[in-house]
């Protein structure tokens, strides 16, 4: 065999023979085959996506609105001066104070109720877990208002009640046609209905927290009454509060039911006026603004009360520090259809 020859060395000024590479994927390409450096890649501007469906849909939705705040400025028929007149009335700032005065009663009496059935449900007992379970399932089954009627109609179903030994001798007996009144009525059928929702929210809420909190607390000789005031119950109001927000709000405007029973709450002390003038619409305007301005002002406090309880969870909060973030702020990111679009430029600006 001839010996293979040998190739010369490269000369001395030759640069270096390299390995072409291939550009990594998603990298730009540019003319000529060049890449652009990695100071000119962090340099680079971002760019926002384009939404045109989003801006199209917001456009007709403000027209929409342009259209309806026209229609409420121009149609006479809405009597807007009728409706100043009667809106600070005497008799339907009464109806307004019963309105809140059982919304608060209510609420109070029923979420005392429902953390003790919450209780019950998550106790070991077999038998109170069955009892708080067959309450809520029947509360939660029946309409509020078909409640109210029932409590309101009891008289004819027990004449008198009696206080004494169970299957033993009486000691008093008091009569129902004069004993449940419809405020009454109405305090006692809302009061049982909340005391179901707020078992489930509460025990929800506990249920939230992981078991491993609990049993490092045990660990520590921590008792249970402080285990579940310090550890348990702050973790679970981030996930309590929103919920009972929403049940306070509903309830507050649920007490207009009670209106049915003749109950002169704000919307029945509105019937009663435009009963006498026929001023039907402005009067339903009335109690519709003192509706929305008060839950206006329910919204405002729970949105408080949730940041200050998820405090210690801000999402996007910088390094050391905790992000603030007003009530426009939270909107404005939540907005189904400019939401996207600011949180691009918002991105695009922090670059």
């Amino acid at each position: 065999m001839k010996p293979q020859p040998t190739p010369a060395p490269p000369p001395a000024d030759a640069p270096p023979a390299t390995t072409p590479k291939s550009p990594p994927p998603g990298a730009p390409v540019v003319a000529g085959g060049d890449r652009p450096s990695d100071e000119e890649l962090l340099a680079a501007r971002l760019v926002p996506l384009r939404h045109p469906g989003q801006w199209a849909s917001a456009a007709v939705l403000l027209v929409l609105l342009a259209m309806l705040v026209n229609t409420l400025l121009t149609n006479k028929r809405f009597e807007w001066g009728t409706v100043g007149d009667y809106f600070l009335r005497s008799s339907v700032l009464h109806g307004l104070a019963l309105t809140l005065w059982l919304t608060g009663a209510v609420m109070a009496t029923g979420y005392l109720l429902g953390i003790g059935i919450a209780a019950m449900r998550l106790s070991g007992n077999r038998v109170l877990r069955l009892l708080s379970f067959g309450y809520v399932w029947l509360i939660r089954s029946v309409p509020p208002l078909v409640q109210l009627l029932f409590w309101y109609e009891l008289a004819s179903l027990y004449p008198t009640l009696t206080l004494g030994v169970p299957f033993g001798p009486h000691f008093a007996s008091f009569r129902t046609a004069h004993l449940f009144s419809g405020v009454l009525a109405a305090y006692v059928a809302l009061s049982l209905d909340v005391a179901a929702f707020s078992a489930e929210i509460v025990r929800g809420g506990i249920l939230a927290v992981d078991r491993g909190q609990t049993e490092a607390a045990q660990a520590l000789g921590l008792g249970r009454g402080r285990i579940f005031r310090r550890i348990v119950l702050p973790q679970a109001m981030p996930a309590i509060i929103p919920a009972s927000g929403n049940l306070l709000i509903g309830m507050l405007k649920a007490t207009s039911i009670v209106s049915v029973i003749a109950v002169q709450d704000l919307l029945y002390s509105t019937e009663l006026i435009y009963q006498q003038n026929f001023r039907v619409v402005p009067l339903l305007i009335v109690a519709t603004l003192w509706y929305i301005a008060l839950t206006t002002l329910l919204s405002i406090g729970q949105f408080f009360i949730e940041r200050y309880y998820a405090r210690g969870s801000s999402r996007g909060a910088p390094p050391g520090g905790r992000q603030h973030r007003g009530l426009l702020a939270v909107a404005r990111e939540n907005l189904p259809l400019l939401g996207p679009v600011w949180s691009g430029r918002h991105q695009a600006g922090l670059s």
